[in-house]
């Protein structure tokens, strides 16, 4: 679909700045004809993808200015996507937009910006997002605040988001097309801190808040099309499915099951509410396929895997996916407990080869940690400057899982966690597959010689410490 006429090609030489300052000249068409184009510093991959639904769109090679230009001779209007490996974002392109991106790979989300036609409800879009993101990084220790304390937070925090909203679409004048993701972006992320408060505010302090809601607490569940396909790969809305499941799945807490059990219970639950709540397949399919790898994550019983997983395929249409459910399965399999923990390759702070297998003569605890979630970073270091001064007999080993090693050297020379080995997994993939690595909240217990004791904990489990 990428046309690089001889006309067009002056265009791409040229300096960015003037690239920027030219760019909000409209291209008269009649038809749908469209531009996307741009700068990428620090890329992490030669290509630039454009996406839709997860499907590869277009491809194209950086040139050797690290810039990028596609014209395509028609092009729907809607929501796509773009992505430099391992990064993404999301454009959304009316009829004859033409939009150039600035970006740096290494600060991906937070170097993005829009220009030309259509690049204000693009830089709109990405200001909310930006605006998530930071409620989301802070939201770690909102969980624990009673009810009536996090509901008047998160509440202050909505209505800021809104006035902003109304603002930017009142100026903008965008269309209703564009508005079902605005609109999508700001009430999921709020919907989906009231779907996990009830949860995680029982896991991090014991207390179990769910006859304390109000009756119309999650009274906004009526108003959500479930079944909208324009919305089934909008990260927003996926999430916000993911939690509202992990509510109406849970099992009665006073049902005397054993823990292992409820599990089972519990997300085969959530797998029957899923499809018979969700119609449209594609939807139906991504929330199975976030169940089916979350509960695999979390649970280790063989037996009750099966019986999971025997439900999960009755339900799921999705072949592609099942396939890599199922290597999940086989590599959560190898982290049994008494099992030897797989190798993967590790750096130290000088990136020099890490063998933890040197440390492991005593007993070993492994946390996992990314740049992208800050606050996660600094709770989970100082929870474990805790637990050594009441656990001395343990090494405490923190993994980060991020791609660039000056950043990570960078991050642990400005905190200064002094005690903790600090190491990076250098390929994520590897960390991912050999240790099943899904989500930074994991924690691996290690006896003497790299035992498993539990590869499948969390520092922030209340009774975490039970199991030292």
């Amino acid at each position: 679909m990428t046309d690089l006429k001889k006309h067009i090609v002056p265009f791409l030489v040229l300096p960015l700045a003037l690239i920027l300052g030219a760019c909000n000249k409209e291209f008269k068409n009649n038809n749908y004809t469209a531009y996307f184009g741009g700068e990428v510093s620090n890329p992490t991959n030669p290509y630039m993808l454009f996406c839709r639904d997860n499907e590869v769109i277009d491809s194209v090679l950086l040139d050797e200015n690290n810039r990028f230009f596609i014209k395509f001779d028609s092009l729907a209007p809607g929501l796509y996507s773009f992505k430099n490996d391992p990064e993404y974002q999301y454009v959304y392109f009316d009829k004859n937009d033409s939009i150039m991106v600035r970006l740096n790979a290494k600060d991906f989300d937070n170097s993005i910006v829009f220009c030309g036609r259509g690049d204000q409800k693009n830089n709109f879009l990405m200001e909310l997002y930006l605006k998530n993101e930071a409620d989301r990084n802070s939201i770690f220790d909102v969980f624990d605040f009673p009810l009536p304390k996090f509901l008047q937070k998160i509440e202050a925090d909505y209505q800021t988001k809104n006035s902003f909203y109304k603002q930017k679409k009142a100026q903008i004048k965008w269309s209703s097309e564009f508005d079902l993701y605005a609109k999508s972006a700001l009430n999921f992320a709020h919907y989906s801190k009231k779907e996990i408060y009830p949860l995680a505010h029982k896991m991090r302090t014991g207390e179990d808040v769910i006859e304390l809601l109000p009756a119309s607490y999650f009274a906004y569940r009526k108003a959500i099309n479930f079944n909208n396909p324009n919305l089934s790969n909008y990260a927003p809305f996926v999430s916000y499915l993911s939690h509202m499941l992990n509510n109406m799945g849970a099992i009665n807490y006073h049902n005397h099951f054993t823990e292992v059990d409820l599990a089972l219970k519990t997300n085969i639950n959530k797998l029957k509410i899923a499809d018979t709540l969700l119609k449209n397949e594609k939807v139906k399919n991504i929330i199975l396929n976030n169940i089916a790898f979350t509960y695999l994550l979390e649970e280790q019983n063989m037996v009750n895997n099966q019986k999971f997983l025997d439900t999960y395929h009755q339900f799921s249409t999705d072949n592609s996916k099942k396939n890599e459910i199922n290597e999940i399965g086989k590599a959560i399999n190898n982290l049994n407990a008494q099992k030897q923990l797989p190798q993967v390759k590790l750096v130290d702070l000088e990136n020099k080869p890490f063998d933890y297998r040197t440390l492991c003569e005593s007993k070993t605890i492994l946390f996992f940690w990314t740049k992208n979630l800050s606050s996660h970073y600094i709770a989970a270091h100082k929870k474990v400057l805790e637990l050594q001064k009441k656990h001395p007999e343990y090494t405490f080993v923190a993994v980060n899982l991020d791609p660039d090693v000056t950043e990570w050297q960078n991050l642990v020379a400005k905190y200064n966690f002094n005690g903790i080995v600090e190491v990076q997994a250098h390929n994520f993939e590897e960390a991912k597959r050999n240790w099943a690595i899904m989500k930074v909240h994991r924690t691996i217990i290690l006896k003497p010689n790299t035992i498993i004791k539990n590869a499948f904990t969390n520092l922030f489990d209340v009774d975490f410490e039970k199991q030292l």
